[in-house]
């Protein structure tokens, strides 16, 4: 049942791309809640879709080359059913994203405050004044020491940290009630990392937001995630809290990728390696467990023909019916 709290609900999302004028899918059937006051994170390698869902939701997608399903339930409108028009009125103004490159979102010839700005001016009736006076706000707010100097800058004369710093204020300029942040600490120092993250945590708190924070890094969605989902080849295949999937994981995709995160305890010298690779869209499997064939010494009787999201215990969900009896070669699983 759908709470006042549960603000927007992704209902059997399917993004498929146009390629040589056959549709194929990105991301398939996703269905997952996001609320107020909690960090979503999406992890999984790179191709498995992320990216795409996060587009998707933002209407970022040329109509002409993809294709669309299901119900993007956001504040009681279903965002997939707006056009370009009506999805400018939530895009800056109620949903926020942070852009995975910052150097190539933002203008090369346009000042850091007048890029800020461009958003209010555009969802908003504040002077030129209130707009100048908002922009430091922001700028102090994300952890920038000088604003009035940075505002007066260009992208290129700033660092890599600031840039994303600045992207986070663009996000934010309007209060929204979503924020979308996919990959915001890729390529930076372990220390800019941990100051972005807390930049997450402080909006998030403030304007009681909900966020979709998409990435690669395990490291990241521990000590930042509320909840967490992991895709796999453009699925769903484990949610659930942020304590379930790291003390409980299911999966064989969810247990395969926190057993090749470096540990401290670990004493042996060689990381656990993934089979194979995320197969591209062209050759993505229709039927069957799209994990399967990097797991090949499972038996198929263990994989469900149509493998489904099964509820292990409240809130911890699960795709495929392999993780009942999964083992890993060393754990007594047969090598092939």
């Amino acid at each position: 049942m759908e709470t006042a709290n549960n603000f927007l609900r992704i209902k059997d999302v399917s993004t498929a791309f146009k390629i040589n004028g056959q549709y194929y899918d990105a991301i398939s059937h996703i269905n997952l809640e996001v609320h107020h006051d909690e960090i979503l994170a999406i992890v999984g390698e790179s191709g498995c879709g992320k990216s795409t869902l996060a587009t998707t939701i933002m209407g970022l997608h040329d109509p002409s080359e993809t294709h669309i399903t299901g119900e993007i339930d956001f504040e009681d409108t279903d965002l997939l059913q707006l056009d370009d028009a009506g999805y400018n009125r939530f895009r800056g103004a109620k949903i926020g994203m942070i852009f995975q490159d910052p150097l190539s979102a933002l203008n090369p010839l346009k000042r850091i405050e007048d890029q800020i700005s461009e958003v209010m001016t555009y969802h908003t009736s504040l002077s030129k004044a209130a707009k100048h006076d908002r922009v430091l706000e922001l700028l102090n707010q994300v952890g920038i020491v000088n604003p009035q100097r940075t505002a007066r800058q260009y992208p290129h004369e700033l660092s890599g940290g600031m840039r994303q710093r600045v992207i986070i204020a663009i996000a934010i300029a309007c209060k929204p009630d979503l924020i979308i942040a996919d990959e915001p600490t890729t390529a930076l120092d372990v220390t800019i990392q941990a100051q972005i993250l807390d930049v997450l945590r402080d909006i998030q708190r403030e304007n009681h937001a909900g966020i979709i924070l998409i990435t690669h890094d395990l490291g990241v969605v521990a000590e930042t995630a509320d909840q967490v989902a992991v895709m796999y080849a453009g699925q769903i295949v484990e949610k659930g809290s942020a304590k379930q999937i790291f003390d409980t994981p299911e999966h064989p995709y969810t247990r395969s990728l926190l057993r090749s995160m470096p540990q401290l305890d670990n004493q042996q010298d060689d990381l656990y390696v993934i089979k194979g690779n995320v197969p591209s869209l062209q050759k993505m499997p229709t039927k069957g467990d799209r994990f399967a064939p990097r797991i090949p010494w499972v038996p198929a009787s263990a994989h469900e023909a149509d493998p489904q999201m099964h509820e292990v215990v409240p809130g911890h969900w699960v795709r495929c019916t392999c993780y009942q009896t999964f083992q890993f070669p060393d754990e007594g699983g047969v090598t092939v």
